[in-house]
């Protein structure tokens, strides 16, 4: 299994816009005070694994969830563009309720998760995939033997869970895709397979906080 690498997916922790639904894409929105909970509670979760190095995208509320991953298990930190959440062009900004009321026929694509289409300056489900999938295999394929940790957005962790499973693009989304959620994936040179998802335990907040220990 020398060819395999362990990869450790995680969403960003909440923003204030995730609260609001609210489009981010590649807009450069800051983790609220619940995020940079989340954030330190899964840095907490990971500090004693294994860990070779850190990526993340480059947007703000990706970078310090991995930040603080970093600090708590010393892994080198290093942003990836690759990660970057969806780019939605005229939608970033928008609220899914805003969106409905002005655009009805793009909405009914966007509902639709029909692959090939794009709110407009932005990026098509294709696209984002062929990306997604492309910037975790370059990066395992680095690590082969290791374990590492990819710190991105949730549209990144659907293409991730569709990619490990053999989900169409189109199919219905069943799965969670939480703010700081653990993900286990295992890449070889055949592709993705999925290990453990949407691990939530250490945001339990009936477990001590570090500020009770």
């Amino acid at each position: 299994m020398h060819t395999a690498t362990r990869i450790i997916a995680i969403r960003h922790g909440e923003t204030a816009w995730n609260v609001s639904t609210r489009i981010q894409g590649r807009l450069d929105i800051e983790l609220n005070d619940t995020g940079r909970w989340q954030a330190r509670r899964v840095a907490q979760a990971l500090a004693h694994e294994a860990i070779s190095a850190i990526y993340a995208s480059d947007l703000l509320r990706a970078w310090d969830t991995a930040r603080s991953i970093a600090n708590a298990t010393g892994g080198a930190l290093q942003a990836h563009v690759g990660l970057r959440e969806r780019d939605f062009g005229d939608f970033q900004g928008k609220t899914f309720a805003e969106i409905e009321t002005s655009w009805p026929e793009q909405a009914r694509s966007w509902r639709k998760r029909d692959p090939a289409w794009a709110p407009q300056g932005g990026e098509s489900l294709l696209d984002l995939r062929q990306r997604v999938v492309q910037s975790a295999s370059d990066l395992a394929q680095r690590h082969c033997g290791e374990q590492i940790v990819l710190v991105a957005h949730g549209g990144v962790m659907d293409v991730l869970y569709r990619a490990a499973t053999g989900q169409d693009l189109q199919a219905p989304r069943t799965w969670k895709l939480g703010n700081a959620a653990i993900n286990r994936l295992l890449w070889t040179p055949a592709g993705l397979t999925l290990v453990g998802w949407a691990d939530t335990c250490h945001l339990d907040a009936s477990v001590l906080d570090e500020t009770n220990t």
